[in-house]
């Protein structure tokens, strides 16, 4: 699968907005980024690792060796990598700013709303654009595993220099009260995540027709023998 890279998954997001309004979107992202708390909704998603909203206006379409474009709107394009299935991601998207969804895709064209959330899917679904270079330095590792991994670096480098002038009681409840804040951390990290509820569903329904398939075939051939 392209779009994923070890436990991430990248999204990009092409659509069609009308000209005439895009100036509206402009305003919106500026004000945005002006009154950042506006986003509290979308910054208290830790599954996120990137976000980002661009215009594109007909002149500025890149020409990769296909010729120049002859467009009638502008572009929204949006960019996002995240930990999770992409069902995951797009209903706490829908369920964490289902307003601010809808201020910026607010020019684009046929947006059908984020609630209910079936629409909104098939709508990114549909202007979705695969990736087909995706490098991630820390496959095994997702946002959230790395802050709890540098957590307990820091815990471990204050209890090792802690132990060399502290009493035995005063170590123990330094290392408990340590502990405590690295239990977050010391678990499963996970695996990585699937494209879709779909595909895992699929995968769930094909691993079970081949085990049973195996099983078939065992008890034919010990009646054979």
């Amino acid at each position: 699968m392209s779009n994923v890279a070890g436990k991430a998954y990248a999204m990009n997001v092409v659509t069609p907005s009308n000209p005439k309004i895009t100036w509206i979107n402009r305003l919106l992202f500026m004000a945005s980024r002006g009154l950042p708390s506006n986003l509290m909704g979308l910054l208290g998603l830790s599954l996120i690792h990137f976000a980002r909203w661009v215009i594109i206006k007909p002149e500025s379409w890149p020409d990769l060796g296909q010729g120049k474009e002859e467009l009638k709107n502008d572009y929204m394009l949006f960019c996002s990598n995240f930990n999770g299935t992409w069902d995951q991601y797009i209903d706490a998207f829908s369920d964490g700013i289902p307003s601010g969804l809808d201020l910026f895709w607010y020019s684009s064209i046929k947006y059908p709303q984020s609630i209910p959330v079936t629409p909104f899917k098939d709508y990114i679904t549909f202007n979705q654009i695969d990736t087909d270079y995706y490098y991630n330095a820390t496959p095994g590792a997702a946002q959230r595993d790395i802050k709890t991994s540098l957590l307990i670096y820091d815990q471990v480098l204050a209890l090792a220099e802690l132990h060399q002038t502290a009493t035995p009681e005063e170590f123990a409840k330094a290392y408990q009260a340590a502990a405590y804040k690295m239990q977050i951390g010391l678990g499963d990290p996970g695996f990585g995540p699937v494209a879709s509820l779909d595909t895992e569903r699929a995968d769930v329904n094909r691993r079970n027709y081949i085990s049973n398939a195996q099983q078939g075939y065992a008890s034919l051939r010990a009646a054979a023998e």
